[in-house]
């Protein structure tokens, strides 16, 4: 592979925002050589979002710990992109210094519906055709995809290779050993097919009736999700890039369990996950010990769907206080409200957390299968009073299947009773109550896959109410409605939604998962120039209807959905 000199742009990268994110030679950043296979993984979002990004490490692993070569990327700020485009400098890897168009594969994780214009934007700047049709036979690598949204890959299916559905921290390399032997041939398509987790949208059609409807899929008519046994004895990597910059999480992250028990039936993370399988206390001690030696970091973050539900939390605690270094400390993001105990402050010496009852009423929490209770959330709250806490915030959703006026007003109700708790005892600090709300969209291989989602008139209406029935001194914030209906699109969409996609591409949208970025005009007029309306996606469905993603085995039931 040719390298890029950056000398070249040495007065863009003194012009533009944090030229760190473009430079590489990060510490600990392990040194990519050329292999018989050249694989790139890219996540569509800015540097500090994607270096704190676990799974992109992990499926780097899988690539190196076979011999192959593994490298990163990630989307330039459109500071960078602009300047690197007008001049005509491919958009290159960290590491290698290498154009993503010499590489033999280019993988992108999907977290984010809204980062899908970013995955575009990164192909523009490679110098790589969006289109797959496009690419065929012309000699540009190999385009795969991953991660939670390709549950539905359809809206993407226009520009990806290659889905990877699951737990892919084998399946992609398994595939790339294929690919090494049998290139960009249909033999290589059909081959890979095979293996559990891989989807090749060129294998299949998508059928539509005369109401616009899906008829049938044609061709490969079933992909079984990718899953990973023991997770004890999966890939993990102990060796990590430390930043140039501050990323998003800046620290250390070991995962400790993989799925949820829980059930919540708005949560897809919470079925596309499952069963939940779980690291011992041996494991995540050595690999937390092994993550602050070879990065220096000051601090590890337990990450799972529920961190509190891990049976050994306090054994894991223990074992971690004990095996790290005094100055280390521990930080447990998923702490559900129902599993916080005040002495796992104590024994981990910082602890932060966020409690999510999401729901104002417990005749709605049972409703969305949130199995807390307000009993529950009180003593979660004054335990936290009593551990030093003096400021709580709480996430809720609105528009929730069957949420009515006295769902919200129990959100109000809450603030009342949680801030009369806190003045039970004397305390020196004044409590901080922060409440935000954020608009229910329905996700594929949900219970509420087939529900509509509210629309912005009736979201307003419930923004002002809960505005007018909060105590004074609550903080409350809540996020613009287009870019939930944006991403209710693309979670539920199709195949025709990619034209949508690239007209909003084309009229400049990216980085649309960023508040100060996203355009809804120029969206707007992408939906309207290809003849589709998002309320088409937005809509409620009925049960017997045939889903886009309708032809992935999740292993989970649809009459258990039901």
């Amino acid at each position: 592979m040719n390298k890029v000199n950056l000398s070249e742009i040495r007065d863009i990268l003194l012009s533009c925002e944090k030229p760190s994110r473009y430079t590489g030679g990060e510490y600990g950043l392990p040194a990519a050589k050329e292999g018989e296979i050249n694989f790139c993984m890219c996540f569509p979002d800015l540097y500090e979002v994607g270096m704190s990004n676990l799974g992109i490490k992990i499926v780097a692993k899988s690539f190196t710990q076979r011999g192959y070569c593994a490298d990163f990327c990630f989307a330039p700020a459109k500071d960078f992109g602009k300047k690197i485009k007008e001049r005509g400098f491919p958009l290159y890897s960290l590491s290698l210094k290498a154009p993503l168009k010499e590489f033999d594969i280019v993988g992108f994780s999907l977290q984010y519906e809204l980062c899908y214009t970013n995955v575009l934007y990164m192909l523009d700047l490679a110098g790589i055709p969006l289109r797959r049709e496009d690419r065929k036979g012309k000699g540009y690598p190999l385009i795969i995809a991953g991660g939670p949204c390709a549950a539905n890959p359809e809206p993407l299916a226009d520009f990806i290779d290659v889905f990877f559905i699951g737990d892919g921290e084998t399946c992609d390399a398994d595939a790339a050993e294929i690919y090494k032997k049998l290139g960009d041939t249909e033999e290589f398509y059909r081959e890979i097919s095979k293996i559990d987790g891989v989807y090749c949208p060129c294998l299949t059609d998508v059928i539509y009736g005369e109401d616009g409807k899906i008829k049938s899929f044609e061709g490969i008519k079933k992909v079984k999700r990718a899953l990973i046994d023991d997770l004890d004895g999966a890939i993990f990597p102990e060796q990590i890039a430390v930043p140039n910059c501050e990323s998003v999480h800046d620290r250390a992250v070991i995962e400790v369990m993989r799925g949820c028990y829980r059930g919540c039936r708005f949560c897809q993370a919470g079925f596309i996950y499952r069963p939940v399988r779980k690291r011992s206390v041996q494991t995540l001690t050595r690999q937390a010990s092994a993550l602050i030696k070879n990065t220096g970091y000051d601090e590890v973050s337990l990450n799972s769907l529920s961190t509190g539900d891990y049976g050994k939390l306090k054994e894991l605690l223990f074992s971690l206080k004990k095996e790290l270094p005094p100055e280390v400390t521990l930080a447990l993001p998923s702490l559900r409200v129902d599993s916080f105990e005040g002495e796992f402050a104590q024994e981990a010496r910082r602890i932060s957390l966020t409690f999510a009852p999401e729901a104002g009423t417990q005749r709605l929490r049972d409703v969305i299968n949130k199995d807390i209770t307000e009993e529950e959330i009180l003593h979660a709250a004054e335990s936290a009073f009593n551990a030093g806490y003096s400021a709580v915030k709480l996430y809720f959703m609105l528009g929730l299947p069957t949420e009515t006026d006295e769902d919200l007003k129990g959100i109000a109700d809450l603030c009342v009773k949680i801030r009369k708790l806190y003045g039970k005892q004397k305390r020196a600090k004044q409590l901080r109550i922060s409440i935000s709300v954020a608009t229910f969209i329905p996700k594929p291989f949900t219970p509420f896959q087939w529900e509509k989602q509210a629309t912005e008139e009736e979201v307003e209406q419930k923004q002002q109410f809960l505005r007018s029935v909060l105590p004074n001194g609550v903080k409350f914030s809540w996020n613009s409605y287009y870019p939930s209906l944006l991403e209710a699109a693309f979670a539920r969409g199709d195949r025709p939604l990619g034209k949508v996609l690239e007209a909003a591409y084309k009229n400049g949208c990216v980085f649309d998962g960023w508040d100060s970025e996203l355009d809804g005009e120029k969206w707007k007029d992408a939906f309207n120039s290809c003849g589709i309306s998002p309320c088409e996606y937005s809509r409620g469905r009925d049960e017997d209807e045939i889903l886009p993603w309708d032809f992935i085995d999740m292993y989970i039931e649809k009459k258990l959905l039901l």
